[in-house]
């Protein structure tokens, strides 16, 4: 399973990364948790200086822009691969 963290404080792009998030598990058919990380003391603790941020199984692998749904893709499979 993976472990999707959006890492923002509620702003439009971080609700985007979420959803964007869950349409990819949805169309793959991936089994994942998808949590928002809203507290600004956590960010710099997960490694997230730009919002919005995303972590895949503990990684950063996005910080401050929108990644493009084939990257999102792209990165949870690897990350379900490497599980």
């Amino acid at each position: 399973m993976l472990r999707i963290q959006v890492v923002g404080p509620g702003c439009a792009n971080c609700t985007r990364l979420a959803e964007m998030c869950r349409e990819v598990i949805d169309e793959q058919g991936l089994e994942a948790k998808v949590d928002k990380v809203t507290d600004v003391e956590q960010f710099a603790d997960l490694g997230v200086f730009i919002t919005p941020g995303l972590i895949i199984n503990g990684r950063v692998k996005s910080s401050g822009r929108l990644p493009e749904k084939s990257s999102l893709i792209q990165w949870f499979m690897t990350a379900m691969a490497e599980n």
